[in-house]
C-alpha cells in the first residue's frame, strides 16, 4: 500500500469544472457566507473515503461487490444491484454532462464553436483514451495543470490582499434559506461525489495486502497499517482539495460580491485579474477545460466498477461489458451537454443531483460497513457510525428542506 496514491486520485477526481464553477458561484453570490456547507463537505468527504477504502483493504472487493454479496436472498440482491446501477448510472451522467460542459466551455473560449460541438468533440476524446487503456499519461498532465491553475488562484487570494475581517464576519453569519440551497447542495455534490466511493474501494482493493497468508494475525496487522496510511494519506488529500476550493469562493467573493459586475460564464476568469490581467479568462479556461477531460474520464471508469461490481462482470479495461457501461455513461452526458442547456444552470444542476443521490450510497455504505461478514475485526466503530448518521441526517434534511422549498 506505500506505493498507492488513490487518496490524491480521488482528491484530483472532484476538483472538476462543477468545483470551480460552483465554488465561484458560492462566492460571487453570497461572500463567505456559505463557507459552512464546504467545510461540513469536507468531513462528510474524509470520514466517507476513508470507509470506502477501509472496505478496499479488509475485503479486496470494491463497494459494489461487497453491496451484493452482503445479501444472500434472491430478490433482495436484485434490488441492491437495480438500485446500485441506477444511482450511478444517473448520478455519473448528470456528473458527466457537467464535466464535459465545463471543459467546453473553456476550449469555447479559444475557438467559438459552441459548447455543444466541443462536447461532442471532447466525448470523442474520451471514448478514443478509454477505448485504448492508455489514457494515464494525459490524465496525469491535465491533473498537473489543474493544481497549477489551483496556485494561481492561492497567488491572486495574496496579492489582492483579501479582506480578512469580512470573510470571517460572513463566515460567523452561515447562511441557510431558499436561494441559497441549491448552491449548498451543489457545493456538497461537487465535493462528496458518490462515484468516488466506488472508485476509493476499487483503487484500494487492487493493492489489499494478501489475504493468502496463513498467519492471520499477520494479515491483520498489514491490513491494520495499510489502513492507516491509506487514512492519513486521504485525509491530507482530500484537506488539499478542500482548501483549493475554499480559495477559489474567495477569488470569486472578492471579484464579484457586493459589485456591479454579475459574474457568467463570459467572465468567470475576472477573479485572476490582479495577477493575470488580461490573460486571466485564458487561463480560466485553460483550467476548465483541463479539470473537465480528467473527471470526464474518471466519472464513466467509476461507473463502470460500480456496475460490473454489482453485475458481476469483469472489471478487465478492455472487456465488453466494462466499455459499454463507460460508453453508455459518456454518450448520455454529451447528450445533455449538447442539447443546448445554458452552461452554469447544468453544472450547478450536476452537482446537486449528486447532493440529493448522496444519502442513498452513504446509506449503504454504512449498511456495509456494519453487515459485511468479510470485514471481520474491520468493521465500522461507534464513533465512525454517528460521524456516519450525521453526515446522512445532514444531507437528507438539505435535500427534504430543497424539495419542500419548490412547493412552499
Amino acid at each position: 500500500m506505500a506505493k498507492d496514491k488513490s487518496g490524491y486520485i480521488i482528491a484530483a477526481a472532484f476538483i472538476g469544472p462543477g468545483t470551480v464553477t460552483t465554488a465561484s458561484l458560492a462566492g460571487a453570490n453570497f461572500g463567505f457566507h456559505l463557507v459552512w456547507a464546504l467545510l461540513f463537505s469536507i468531513f462528510a468527504t474524509i470520514v466517507l473515503q476513508d470507509m470506502a477504502a477501509r472496505l478496499g483493504v479488509a475485503t479486496g472487493k470494491g463497494l459494489a461487490s461487497a453491496m451484493k454479496d452482503m445479501v444472500s436472498t434472491p430478490w433482495l440482491k436484485m434490488l441492491f444491484i437495480a438500485l446500485i446501477v441506477s444511482a450511478i448510472g444517473i448520478g455519473n451522467a448528470a456528473y458527466e454532462s457537467g464535466n464535459l460542459t465545463g471543459a467546453a466551455i473553456g476550449l469555447d473560449a479559444f475557438w467559438e464553436i459552441g459548447t455543444g460541438t466541443w462536447a461532442l468533440i471532447l466525448g470523442a476524446l474520451a471514448i478514443a483514451l478509454l477505448w485504448t487503456g492508455s489514457y494515464s499519461w494525459i490524465e496525469n498532465v491535465l491533473v498537473y495543470l489543474v493544481f497549477i491553475m489551483a496556485g494561481v488562484f492561492f497567488v491572486t487570494l495574496i496579492v489582492a490582499k483579501p479582506d480578512l475581517s469580512l470573510m470571517f464576519s460572513q463566515l460567523m453569519q452561515p447562511r441557510l434559506a431558499a436561494d441559497s440551497i441549491t448552491t449548498i447542495l451543489a457545493l456538497i455534490g461537487t465535493t462528496i461525489v458518490p462515484y468516488n466511493l466506488f472508485l476509493h474501494a476499487s483503487l484500494v482493493a487492487k493493492s489489499s495486502p494478501n489475504t493468502e497468508n496463513p498467519t492471520k494475525d499477520k494479515v491483520n496487522t498489514d491490513k491494520r497499517n495499510a489502513i492507516k496510511a491509506c487514512r492519513k494519506q486521504s485525509a491530507t488529500a482530500i484537506s488539499m482539495g478542500g482548501l483549493i476550493t475554499l480559495v477559489v469562493m474567495a477569488t470569486a467573493m472578492m471579484a464579484f460580491f457586493n459589485q456591479a459586475a454579475t459574474m457568467d460564464a463570459g467572465n468567470m476568469g475576472e477573479q485572476l485579474k490582479p495577477v493575470l490581467g488580461d490573460k486571466a479568462q485564458w487561463f480560466f479556461a485553460l483550467g476548465l477545460f483541463a479539470a473537465g477531460l480528467t473527471s470526464a474520464i474518471t466519472a464513466p471508469l467509476a461507473a463502470a466498477y460500480a456496475v460490473c461490481g454489482a453485475l458481476g462482470l469483469s472489471d478487465d479495461m478492455k472487456s465488453k461489458g466494462f466499455r459499454a457501461v463507460w460508453l453508455a455513461i459518456i454518450v448520455c452526458g454529451v447528450a445533455v451537454a449538447a442539447l443546448g442547456f445554458k452552461p452554469l444552470p447544468a453544472i450547478l444542476f450536476a452537482q446537486a443531483t449528486n447532493g440529493l443521490l448522496l444519502p442513498i450510497i452513504a446509506i449503504f455504505l454504512l449498511v456495509v460497513m456494519n453487515k459485511s461478514k468479510a470485514l471481520g475485526d474491520f468493521k465500522n466503530t461507534l464513533w465512525s457510525n454517528l460521524a456516519g448518521v450525521v453526515v446522512v441526517s445532514v444531507v437528507i434534511g438539505l435535500g427534504l428542506y430543497k424539495l419542500t422549498s419548490l412547493f412552499i
